[in-house]
């Protein structure tokens, strides 16, 4: 971090604090430095560090523990003010509009996948078949989640991701309450081959195929 001079406003400081965290230097899950220590870095006053502090907990993305310190809770604030929505909305709702965003999330990688992710992609799709033949539900969803956000991913949109992941992480209790109608094998199968071949239109008509079952 730079310092930023005393006649700075809060809002400066407010954004240096949150490049920190969306740079990942200070990781989810981690201890922010203390008050004192950030007065010192920034090179403005206490109080300015406080109401900065104040404002990115109310963003979500830091929480306070009293007696203990300050800790990153969230790198990104639309994933925030996303997972707040949801949190008054629909299974029914927020699993229509993952479908939606499955067709998308599919044709993208088909056109945009790298070596790499198709090496990860055929790594996570052998994991969900082994899961799948030995009946171990929790770890066989898991696959299966891995796998769709693997195929977000692979469309290098971090806009869809970051949806994807949201709404994902939002239906997993309902997806793990459920059975295994998800184990279109087949089907989970035409999809990775329409990606390792570079073919949207194939790939639209898989991911169109898991969502009819």
């Amino acid at each position: 971090m730079k310092n930023v001079g005393r006649t700075s406003l809060v809002d400066v400081v407010i954004d240096q604090l949150r490049r920190e965290i969306t740079s990942g230097r200070w990781p989810v899950g981690e201890k922010i430095p203390p008050e004192s220590s950030l007065v010192g870095t920034l090179g403005v006053s206490r109080l300015s560090v406080r109401e900065a502090v104040r404002a990115l907990v109310h963003a979500g993305l830091l929480a306070t523990r009293q007696g203990d310190g300050t800790y990153v809770t969230a790198s990104d604030e639309t994933s925030v003010a996303l997972t707040r929505l949801l949190a008054d909305v629909a299974d029914r709702d927020v699993e229509e509009v993952r479908q939606g965003l499955d067709l998308v999330a599919a044709r993208l990688a088909a056109r945009r996948r790298t070596p790499a992710d198709l090496e990860e992609l055929r790594a996570i799709a052998a994991r969900r078949q082994l899961h799948y033949e030995a009946e171990e539900l929790k770890e066989f969803v898991e696959a299966d989640i891995a796998f769709h956000l693997c195929v977000a991913r692979a469309g290098h949109n971090p806009l869809l991701l970051d949806l994807y992941t949201t709404l994902s992480t939002a239906l997993r209790d309902t997806i793990l309450a459920d059975d295994m109608r998800h184990s279109t094998t087949d089907a989970h199968q035409d999809l990775l081959e329409a990606i390792e071949a570079g073919d949207p239109v194939a790939a639209d008509a898989a991911a169109q195929a898991i969502l009819a079952v």
